[in-house]
């Protein structure tokens, strides 16, 4: 007997139909848009029933369920959806997008083509100073007469590497030759395309407070103008989930423990255990563990027991 299967419909969103194909300008000169997506909310928990049926379930229902698998981590659910983004970015701030090799990925060549004439300026007042807790990271901002001499040493170099790389063209110069001392701050153009699963890991990551300020405002427009309007249940999961929510190690639970119960003594000792301590009983501040901790007490309200 011949199998009979029901005729089936591309899944489309509204909220993101209207917004197909529309750049959110990021930075000075980027940008991201939508060129194509793949499955909805809808589309996550019926892959996780292993069900075609549509509304065999109350939403309310869908949503705890979306809401389960993202909690205990059942990610194979959220691969059934994909999202294609067209982007602009500096170059600096996509050798740490690209990373992410959980994506497919084509660029904007400046082997075949001339070099987008573009480059990430920096105002007076943002220029950050370096951070002494986060060797990678950055930590309030130098003073603006400075910052102004320094924007106007960029704007300079900007113009003399766009002057180079030109005089090499019309001197006839092979694009991947003459391209080599254009600034990381100059501009690129990429397709991605990834699954909702390691799209949200790479939200997580990159919206993270101690991300590079710069890709932050890329994840967060990807986050607030793209995700919140093509899955809305997840967008509100995510947030419950991953950006307003924190983890303890079974370290810093023992401690926490131990101040619920009034020990702060006892706390305090556990900090000399876990070698957050000195010799002489003052807090090792070159401890990243012990720093992120005590940001986690802070934002909790929670007094030091040290």
């Amino acid at each position: 007997m011949e199998q009979v299967f029901e005729k089936l419909e591309k899944i489309r969103v509204p909220e993101l139909d209207e917004v197909l194909g529309q750049p959110f300008k990021v930075l000075k000169d980027g940008f991201v848009r939508v060129v194509d997506y793949m499955g909805n909310d809808t589309a996550i928990v019926q892959a996780a029933r292993v069900s075609y049926g549509v509304g065999t379930k109350k939403l309310r229902e869908d949503e705890a369920l979306l809401r389960y698998l993202l909690r205990h981590r059942h990610t194979s659910p959220f691969e059934m959806c994909e999202l294609k983004l067209h982007i602009r970015v500096p170059m600096d701030i996509w050798r740490q997008w690209i990373r992410h090799r959980t994506a497919n990925v084509n660029e904007y060549s400046t082997r075949y083509s001339i070099a987008i004439d573009s480059a990430e300026r920096t105002n007076a007042d943002e220029w950050r100073t370096q951070s002494f807790t986060n060797r990678q990271g950055s930590a309030g901002s130098l003073d603006v007469e400075q910052g102004k001499l320094l924007s106007a040493e960029e704007e300079q170099f900007h113009k003399f590497s766009r002057d180079l790389y030109e005089k090499r063209i019309q001197a006839g110069v092979a694009r991947e030759q003459a391209r080599k001392d254009l600034p990381l701050s100059t501009y690129t153009e990429a397709y991605w395309k990834i699954d909702l699963h390691n799209l949200l890991h790479f939200l997580e990551l990159r919206m993270e407070i101690n991300a590079q300020y710069e890709i932050r405002q890329y994840a967060n427009t990807i986050f607030n103008e793209i995700v919140k309007r093509w899955l809305p249940l997840t967008h509100k999961a995510f947030v419950d989930y991953m950006l307003e929510s924190m983890t303890f190690s079974g370290l810093e639970i023992k401690v926490i423990r131990e101040m619920i119960m009034g020990n702060k003594k006892k706390a305090g000792e556990l900090y000399k255990d876990f070698g957050w301590l000195k010799e002489d009983g003052s807090k090792n501040l070159n401890n990243r563990e012990l720093f992120e901790f005590e940001e986690k007490l802070t934002s909790l309200n929670i007094e030091f027991p040290v």
